[in-house]
């Protein structure tokens, strides 16, 4: 019971309020931030795995990941096609960058031998004057072979919708049923996450290729471990005001109790009553006045 009443300063409004902000922040530490920074770690080393994997593979029929629905991890992979591209069925993708400059993107329509379309993005070309819109050369006709990656359809940019101008349809975003919706065709999709082709460079229409992602996990990993860390020391330093409080507590509870023969000895001037002393504050008070009352 004495060890309970030492403790019951931690009912004050302020203590309780700094221990529902610590674990409230341990909580945040555990189960959102560093689950957040960790999952973007795992998923951008998945992706540098397959993008390794299809550097040495050989590439595949297309027609085998199309004709297998339950297809998994085929992004990046490497793949030929053969047919004809679509005449007509030209998109620009705006706000492109090339070599740091301004750019387009430039993606079309190409029909399988076997009749399925696809869509594919033929690469970047230089905006002209930053702004500009290049003369765009339409793709070779007749049976091509082509080559590139599978990608992931990127989906659709809120408020940022499709629009006609300075004589091409273009769009925000490489999304295969937006495109679908643009060209006024439906577009075949690489399972499973409704992908289109990526032409590799030097291939039938192509331009220039997007840049391969720098294969580096970067920071997430040490993000995330600092996340826990921070939700571990929180707690910790909770515990640490705590026991700072109770041995002040206890230093002034023997500093007040001192021995009768020292008080024997007093002077009638000592007998006139103490001067009023201050009250005593708590170590969460002072962490308040420190840097909550401090003037702005």
């Amino acid at each position: 019971m004495n060890v309970l009443r030492r403790l019951t300063f931690l009912l004050r409004p302020n203590w309780l309020i700094l221990a529902v902000v610590v674990v409230a922040f341990a909580y945040l530490c555990f189960t959102v931030l560093a689950p957040w920074q960790l999952g973007k770690n795992n998923r951008t080393s998945h992706r540098n795995d397959l993008i390794a994997e299809s550097v040495t593979a050989d590439p595949v029929d297309v027609a085998t990941l199309l004709n297998d629905p339950g297809a998994t991890d085929t992004e990046w992979r490497r793949v030929v096609a053969t047919g004809n591209y679509v005449p007509g069925s030209t998109v620009l993708e705006r706000l492109q960058r090339l070599d740091d400059h301004p750019a387009y993107g430039v993606l079309a329509t190409f029909r399988l031998d076997d009749g399925r379309t696809l869509l594919i993005d033929r690469g970047l070309v230089a905006a002209v004057d930053g702004s500009r819109i290049p003369p765009i050369a339409e793709p070779p006709a007749g049976p091509q072979r082509i080559e590139g990656r599978v990608r992931k359809s990127e989906g659709v940019i809120p408020g940022k919708e499709p629009l006609h101008q300075d004589g091409f349809r273009q769009v925000y975003s490489i999304d295969t049923e937006q495109f679908s919706t643009v060209v006024g065709t439906p577009v075949g999709t690489v399972p499973p996450d409704r992908g289109y082709l990526q032409l590799t460079e030097g291939q039938p229409g192509a331009f220039t290729p997007p840049a391969l992602p720098q294969l580096d996990a970067g920071p997430y990993l040490s993000y995330g471990l600092q996340w826990i860390a921070f939700g571990i020391m929180a707690p910790l330093g909770l515990g640490y005001f705590v026991w700072a409080e109770l041995r002040e507590r206890r230093r002034e509870r023997g500093g007040t109790s001192r021995p009768a023969a020292e008080t024997s000895g007093a002077t009638a001037d000592s007998a006139a009553p103490p001067a009023a002393t201050a009250p005593r504050k708590s170590n969460a008070d002072r962490l308040a006045d420190r840097y909550g009352n401090t003037p702005r």
